[in-house]
């Protein structure tokens, strides 16, 4: 009746509306029902929904206690007939390293199953968590490089000059040297990111102790010294080649190494930045390789400084306490992504960056 009332052309557009419903729906039920008959249509739709779920562990009637009590490894294991392979299921680290070709290879140092692995680290020293928590995040923002989607990278040319084709002699030939002094590129400034932000990953220690050649006294004042102030048991280097001019004969010991990395390496460098540095009347200043890597030197009255030396400044003669190098090693790819990382953190600079 309400059809009926309304105009014609309103009356056309509600059936063409609604047809295409009625449509759709018996189409819907023609392809999940069965052929036999349109009244079972929804019976047999969930029954069909109910072969295809998965038996899910919610359903399963078993009590948990069941389970554990029937889990029986020893009895398990005495139901074999043979042994299992040992070399997959009672794995043992090799002891020694014997080559990369070599069957047996030891796990990295972070395994667990490692011989080598230590647990940690479970705190951070006061410089590396400032490092972490501050410093790294700020260099990440200063500077930030923003590529925006779509950006052309333009394609740089060889570094090296290379061979072209104008001979078949060139054919196969390596790429030529470098011009100018040296066999080694310098390293191309990376851009910083959330990757490669800089970091400290070595500090290395070395003095060369002149005294040695005469008195081997100096040596072993030298040793005790860097021992107490780095906390690492010195390396000792001996002359590669006699020379006769400084007195220098081959085998003879005259310097010392030591290598930190870690938590020793940023303990050594925030014992530097907040104990000694203040303490320096005359910076001499910093060096480069233009590699990331910076360098500075502590002359004899710089090492006495030390808390380690000062407080037990009678055990070594104040004639045989050396100076030292200290080297800094970083994971920047130039001197001006080290300096930002060292300045940051607290280590005195003067004068412009020359990279």
């Amino acid at each position: 009746m309400a059809l009926r009332e309304l105009q014609p052309s309103v009356q056309r557009l509600v059936l063409r509306d609604t047809r295409p419903i009625a449509t759709a729906a018996g189409k819907c039920w023609r392809r999940y029902a069965s052929g036999d008959a349109a009244a079972a249509a929804p019976k047999e739709v969930s029954e069909d929904f109910q072969d295809l779920e998965s038996k899910t562990s919610l359903f399963t009637a078993f009590s948990p206690d069941d389970k554990v009590k029937a889990y029986d490894p020893i009895k398990r294991t005495q139901g074999r007939r043979r042994e299992l392979p040992p070399s997959r299921y009672q794995y043992r680290s090799p002891r020694y390293y014997r080559g990369p070709l070599h069957p047996h290879q030891p796990p990295p140092k972070s395994d667990p199953s490692s011989r080598e692995f230590i647990p940690g680290p479970f705190s951070y020293t006061r410089l590396e968590q400032t490092y972490q928590s501050t410093i790294a995040p700020d260099l990440m923002t200063m500077t930030y490089v923003h590529k925006p989607p779509g950006t052309v990278t333009i394609p740089k040319a060889d570094r090296l000059r290379t061979w072209d084709d104008s001979s078949p002699y060139h054919k196969g030939r390596p790429k030529r040297g470098p011009r100018g002094p040296g066999d080694t590129l310098r390293l191309i400034e990376q851009d910083i990111n959330w990757r490669n932000i800089p970091k400290i990953e070595e500090v290395t220690v070395h003095t060369f102790v002149k005294g040695a050649l005469e008195d081997s006294s100096h040596l072993h004042v030298a040793g005790m010294l860097l021992q107490a102030v780095t906390g690492v048991r010195p390396t000792v280097h001996k002359a590669k080649h006699s020379e006769g001019r400084w007195g220098l004969r081959k085998g003879n010991p005259v310097s010392l190494t030591c290598n930190m990395r870690g938590e020793q390496a940023y303990d050594f460098v925030d014992k530097c930045i907040n104990l000694v540095f203040p303490r320096i009347k005359d910076w001499p200043g910093t060096t480069g390789d233009s590699g990331g890597n910076i360098s500075w030197g502590f002359s004899r009255e710089g090492a006495i400084l030390f808390p380690e030396v000062e407080i037990n400044y009678d055990m070594y003669p104040p004639k045989l306490i050396p100076g030292f190098h200290v080297t800094v090693k970083t994971t920047a790819t130039s001197d001006r992504h080290a300096r930002l990382l060292l300045s940051a953190l607290g280590v005195p600079f003067t004068g412009k960056l020359v990279d």
